[in-house]
């Protein structure tokens, strides 16, 4: 599949100084929101991509993902409160995928809470097909995660 889109964002890798700045973010996005050790241990990994996107100075979000043989396992796609629903999440998967490309994977997985209904609509539109299910994997709510994969796409960057 190709696809065109006009980049908004510029990406800069994640780094420690970064970490408070995720925070507000990370605890208005989600109710079992990530720690600062987990941001940390984002970036000691070598198989971690992880990165803030920003439009001009300002931080839109973050996103990253694993490297696994072939395997690029979206680990977190977030977007500010103020900014959703404006394609930025969308920009930031189509950045994901050029950088998995690059690394050499050829499919694109990830857990989304069943009730995240624009996500799963989002990730539905971009080519992901939900394979599985992972039974009460948000500890918190009980909540399932629905499993989904795609192939690597290739992008048409215009602008």
């Amino acid at each position: 599949m190709s696809i065109s889109f006009q980049a908004r964002l510029t990406y800069e890798a994640l780094r420690e100084e970064h970490i408070n700045l995720l925070m507000d973010i990370e605890l208005e996005a989600y109710p079992e929101p990530w720690t600062r050790g987990m941001f940390r241990d984002e970036i000691r990994n070598t198989r971690s991509y992880f990165f803030l996107a920003r439009r001009s100075k300002q931080l839109i979000g973050y996103a990253g993902f694993w490297l696994i043989l072939d395997e690029a396992h979206i680990t977190s796609v977030t977007v500010s409160q103020d900014h959703r629903g404006l394609g930025y999440g969308r920009e930031q998967m189509y950045h994901l995928n050029q950088l998995a490309q690059d690394a050499g994977a050829k499919t694109i997985t990830l857990e989304v809470r069943e009730s995240n209904l624009p996500a799963r609509k989002m990730y539905e539109s971009m080519g992901f097909m939900p394979v599985g299910r992972r039974k009460g994997y948000y500890s918190r709510s009980g909540e399932d995660a629905i499993i989904m994969e795609a192939d690597i796409f290739t992008l048409d960057s215009e602008g």
